[in-house]
């Protein structure tokens, strides 16, 4: 496994941990790490945990790839959107365990998973695209119109708002918020509950919720390669 990714697995919970340095920037590698991750967690039927290192769980795409070139851009954020999708559609439950900052594709993964655990304390969770002169992709559009409540959708894609933890969590970001010290454990408790789950009816129904998001992403998805290709 990548060492991008590192994956530990135990009592049928596969925890991966984005490792790429301070920012945990999402780079064309880091994603072909994680779905080589993603496809070893289903071979063991486990229940995944997403996190990062203390203080960050993603500060978003690799800018040296986003400014590399039209096709590169297009390429990566393609990338990104079908992890996302494939994250949402996932058999097995997902938790993401956030440790700090999670900004624009690190924010996008919380909206991408099944249960999103934060810690307290002063860092930011926000879309910022806006802010640094990029026109939302469609893919994130759909993803944050079906996550995020309706003012905070608005608030977040149209005027990047920056959250703390505890705005993250009224605006759908995050479901719970916990000390620092207590992020691991929370993520595990919860990652055990969930293996309680049949996993069978978990999928199918995960499936019939997200049905029309997916259609939406999918499409979304064509359309993102259309306009900025």
């Amino acid at each position: 496994m990548s060492e991008l990714i590192t994956y530990h697995a135990e009592d049928g919970i596969a925890t991966l941990t984005l490792n790429n340095g301070k920012v945990n920037a999402i780079s064309p590698d880091v994603i072909k790490a994680f779905n080589a991750a993603l496809d070893r967690a289903v071979e063991e039927r486990a229940v995944v945990i997403i996190t990062g290192q203390p203080g960050i769980l993603s500060g978003g795409y690799d800018l040296k790839v986003m400014t590399a070139g039209p096709k590169e851009a297009v390429g990566l954020v393609t990338a990104g959107s079908t992890l996302a999708r494939r994250l949402l559609s996932h058999p097995f439950p997902v938790i993401v365990a956030c440790p700090g900052n999670a900004v624009a594709k690190g924010a996008f993964l919380l909206l991408s998973g099944d249960y999103r655990i934060g810690v307290e304390g002063p860092y930011k969770i926000c879309l910022n695209e806006v802010q640094i002169g990029m026109t939302m992709h469609h893919a994130g559009i759909e993803l944050a119109r079906d996550r995020l409540g309706r003012a905070a959708f608005q608030r977040s894609v149209n005027n990047a708002e920056v959250f703390d933890p505890q705005g993250a969590r009224e605006a759908g970001f995050l479901d719970k918020v916990v000390p620092a010290e207590q992020l691991h454990e929370t993520a595990l408790a919860a990652a055990r509950e969930m293996k309680k789950l049949n996993m069978l009816a978990h999928k199918n129904t995960k499936l019939k919720v997200r049905k029309a998001l997916l259609e939406a992403l999918d499409e979304a998805i064509l359309a993102d390669q259309n306009h900025l290709g």
